[in-house]
């Protein structure tokens, strides 16, 4: 009699063990994702945010346990900005940026690039006779924002020619109109994207369009996640899992361009059964912005401390930040 009841108290025991597990199991499973808000310097719907909104689509940051809402900034100055007034955990600039803010006390740091080339892009229209930078002298040339990094780096692009923005009519227009108007011969000249560019040629085939890639002239960079001083200390752990997700974004992209393509108009419906244009404008990034790098979001500290100086030389910024202040690579690993 005892041996039985031996054997019904282990086998009970034994289930119990196994729903106990089974139940932490499920606990974990429903464990409530973390909320993050990620600024952008402009709307998600374009195309340059392709490995944050795969990433999403396909449950990369869900599978780091974050649930991540995208809201805009007025570019990535201004993202920069709020980020290092903890209005945001995390945002979306360009590599450089953190030069330009951190002289004036913004305590943000780049912890990602995505790309080892450079984003912005100058399109010129060759019918006006523009073939080079030295030729927009007295040029209209539309721009995303002037708080955009971008657009410091049309003022970089125009300095080794010894020109500054009083030598062009540069309008700020916004995500929409740089391209339309550039396209409509309202501007002679464009400081965008990639996508931009191919935009405006399908918009105006028989222009004749050369894009430029900034890093030919003027060494700026790709796009990158930048996060203050506070939460590069305090909460390292949060940025690793947000790096971690965005660059296997990046590396979808690289790897199948057009499967990426499917996703992102998942993400972004307006594109549904535009994925071959999509296709197409994630090839160009491949080429034009996302090689040169040895480990995927490594920052080149040599190539920020050339810029760096470049820009105090042509007055961009007043000071100097010690180079290893603009960035960390800590998170790559």
């Amino acid at each position: 009699m005892n041996s039985r009841r031996k054997l019904l108290a282990l086998t009970f025991a034994g289930l119990a063990g196994s729903f106990g597990f089974a139940g932490i199991q499920g606990a974990q499973a429903q464990a409530p994702l973390q909320d993050i808000t990620y600024l952008l310097p402009a709307p998600g719907s374009l195309p340059a945010f392709g490995p944050w909104m795969v990433a999403k689509q396909r449950g990369y940051f869900t599978a780091e346990g974050l649930n991540v809402n995208f809201q805009v900034a007025r570019g990535g100055v201004d993202v920069a900005k709020q980020v290092g007034a903890g209005n945001a955990v995390v945002g979306g600039a360009i590599g450089d940026t953190p030069i330009i803010v951190r002289s004036n006390g913004v305590p943000v740091k780049a912890i990602a690039v995505i790309g080892g080339r450079a984003l912005m892009q100058l399109a010129v229209n060759k019918d006006k006779g523009i073939n080079s930078v030295k030729d927009l002298k007295g040029k209209t040339i539309t721009v995303l924002a002037y708080q955009d990094t971008t657009f410091f780096a049309l003022l970089g692009m125009l300095a080794t020619q010894g020109m500054t923005k009083n030598d062009v009519n540069a309008q700020a227009v916004g995500p929409v109109n740089i391209w339309k108007l550039f396209a409509a011969g309202q501007s002679d000249a464009m400081a965008g994207t990639p996508e931009w560019t191919i935009q405006a040629r399908k918009e105006s085939p028989k222009m004749n369009i050369e894009a430029i890639p900034s890093d030919t002239v003027f060494k700026s960079m790709a796009q990158a996640i930048v996060a203050s001083d506070e939460t590069i200390q305090k909460n390292p752990e949060l940025l690793r899992k947000i790096v971690r997700a965005t660059l296997k974004g990046m590396k979808a992209l690289m790897d199948d361009p057009a499967a990426a393509a499917v996703d992102y108009a998942k993400a972004v419906p307006e594109f549904t059964g535009k994925e071959a244009d999509l296709t197409e404008i994630f090839k160009a990034y491949n080429t034009l912005v996302y090689p040169g790098q040895k480990v995927l979001g490594e920052m080149d500290e040599s190539r920020l401390s050339a810029l760096q100086d470049f820009y105090l030389k042509e007055g961009i910024i007043e000071k100097t930040t010690p180079v290893k202040e603009l960035y960390t690579n800590q998170f790559l690993q």
